[in-house]
């Protein structure tokens, strides 16, 4: 493009893209309709100079260019250009794809991510396991595509839920009902028995047992479900002097009163949020001197700026929309910067079972457990269902489908794609052959399909991560065991007579195939099988 713009550039990128035909060609590009200010001619013209420099510059490599419509240039590379980008992903080997922030874009970062943060007082349930798939896939995205990542949770410890909960345990030890407002989950009964004396001691003592037995239990829950993190916070500790230091909470309102940002009105001291965008300001002290939950909130973030990341980011769950204006405001006014910090809420999950909306816990209370769904359908599948789509997006998960070892369950569909590649290529290298037709050895249009979508894979992993949308790996993911599929279909591998080259060129497509769906299926915290039990239950 240098030779025909003679060095200036235009103000928009020019796209390189693949058409959504295959028949218009392997890329297409905009480049021609972005120059005429620059080269002073009409983009077909433009297009036709272009046509001619891209065919000098990728000589061989280059099988045809022609111009479609205003001015897109469509692209079809040979063969041999083909087969030599194969073999860079095959030298890449498990690393292909990854490490693009250090390349481009904004270069690397240090991220704080924050997420699930189920209260302390209860199992982790629907709406936690969808912050875990979310936020654990999002962490492995980030880190595969080359930032680094403090995973950390945060344990709501203090305030009034654990008194709350202390009672609700006390009472369930003494076999009575819990108070009005207290727990009323049998799991209620359960912890409450684990605990020596509980219906005579002191009600904090119970509680805090009580916490740090539910807490233990979540981290057991959330490791089965391949969730872990580098740290537990512990919200109460945000209170606590630190030795000589004042507690972070009044560390954090010491720097918002030297900013001026604070202010006291009828005893109760506010942070002045509305300037900052939220749509009032937010109380931080009661007149009656408690410490409201969003004091803790503020305190945490200012312990989360302090500690030098690069980048914050929280997932929160569906009930927190509120929460967005307040904390950014908070962060901002702690001295942070405002694009630093990004609060991404996750959506609700509806679960069905063949279409019938059901309740599956029956000790949890009025929600469904982590646990009660990873028992009914596994750990694979519950991670895959709620990843599959969008985190700002309500999930209908059916129960019965996901359970479903058949080409309708779209994580058996692909895991078995996995699975098949490694049958053959084990079955390769004991030099084992079919009766299958070889057929003529060309390359299929199945074929440069499957090897198209592979060399995507670097733009898709930098899209997903730039987007922080794990939806877009479990989308690609099936897509490329789709293209699998047809592949298998036209081009046997293992056929009796099929030529050396072609053998070989076929059965690199399979080993890159398989590498990039195990790199994707590890992004999304899916066990990628080696082989699966039904062999022949679905044609992948």
């Amino acid at each position: 493009m240098l030779n025909v713009t003679g060095g200036e550039r235009p103000k928009s990128a020019p796209t390189l893209e693949r058409p959504k035909q295959a028949a218009h060609g392997d890329y297409a590009t905009n480049a021609a309709m972005l120059l005429p200010k620059i080269v002073g001619a009409a983009p077909p013209m433009i297009a036709e100079r272009l046509s001619v420099a891209l065919s000098e510059y990728l000589g061989d490599d280059l099988s045809s260019i022609e111009t479609a419509g205003p001015g897109f240039l469509n692209l079809r590379l040979s063969d041999g250009w083909l087969a030599k980008a194969l073999a860079d992903v095959l030298a890449a080997g498990d690393a292909y794809g990854s490490g693009g922030a250090a390349a481009g874009g904004s270069g690397t970062e240090s991220v704080h991510l924050e997420f699930v943060s189920n209260n302390p007082t209860g199992p982790v349930h629907i709406g936690g396991a969808r912050g875990a798939a979310f936020g654990s896939s999002l962490s492995n995205l980030l880190v595969f595509h080359g930032h680094r990542v403090h995973r950390e949770y945060y344990v709501n410890d203090h305030g009034n839920q654990v008194e709350l909960f202390g009672q609700s345990l006390q009472a369930r030890a003494r076999g009575e009902e819990p108070p009005e407002e207290g727990y009323q989950g049998g799991y209620v009964a359960d912890v409450a028995a684990r605990i020596p004396d509980a219906a005579t001691r002191p009600v904090e003592e119970v509680a805090t047992e009580g916490i740090a037995l539910m807490v233990a239990a979540q981290k057991a829950s959330l490791e089965a479900f391949r969730t872990t993190f580098d740290q537990w916070f512990s919200e109460n500790a945000l209170h606590e002097p630190r030795g000589e230091r004042v507690s972070e909470v009044q560390e954090a309102f010491d720097v918002l009163a030297e900013q001026g940002r604070t202010f006291e009105q009828e005893g109760a001291l506010f942070l002045r949020t509305s300037d900052l965008g939220d749509d009032k300001d937010r109380v931080l002290v009661r007149s009656d001197g408690r410490a409201t939950y969003f004091a803790s909130d503020v305190a945490y973030h200012h312990a989360k700026r302090t500690r030098g990341y690069d980048r914050v980011i929280n997932v929160l769950g569906a009930d927190h929309h509120g929460y967005v204006a307040r904390i950014e405001a908070a962060f901002e006014a702690l001295g942070g910067d405002r694009d630093r910090i990004e609060l991404l809420i996750t959506q609700f999950v509806n679960l069905f079972d063949g279409g019938e909306r059901v309740k599956m816990s029956k000790r949890a209370g009025e929600f469904v457990a982590l646990d009660d769904l990873v028992d009914d359908i596994g750990v694979d599948a519950a991670r895959w269902y709620l990843l599959a789509r969008s985190h700002d997006t309500t999930i209908d998960l059916d129960l019965a489908e996901a359970r479903e070892q058949s080409a309708e369950n779209p994580v058996y569909y692909v895991q078995y794609a996995h699975a098949r590649i490694r049958s053959i290529l084990t079955r390769a290298e004991a030099g084992e052959t079919t009766t299958a037709n070889p057929g003529d050895g060309a390359v299929a249009p199945s074929e440069r399909e499957l090897s198209l979508a592979l060399l995507a894979w670097p733009d898709e992993v930098a899209e997903a991560a730039d987007r922080r949308a794990p939806h877009r790996i479990a989308t690609y993911a099936l897509s490329l065991a789709r293209g699998y599929s047809a592949f298998y279909r036209d081009c046997p591998v293992l056929a009796a007579g099929l030529p050396d080259d072609v053998r070989a060129r076929r059965l690199d497509v399979c080993r890159a195939t398989a590498t990039v769906l195990a790199s994707a299926l590890a992004i999304l915290g899916v066990d990628a099988p080696e082989r699966m039990d039904r062999e022949d239950a679905v044609e992948a």
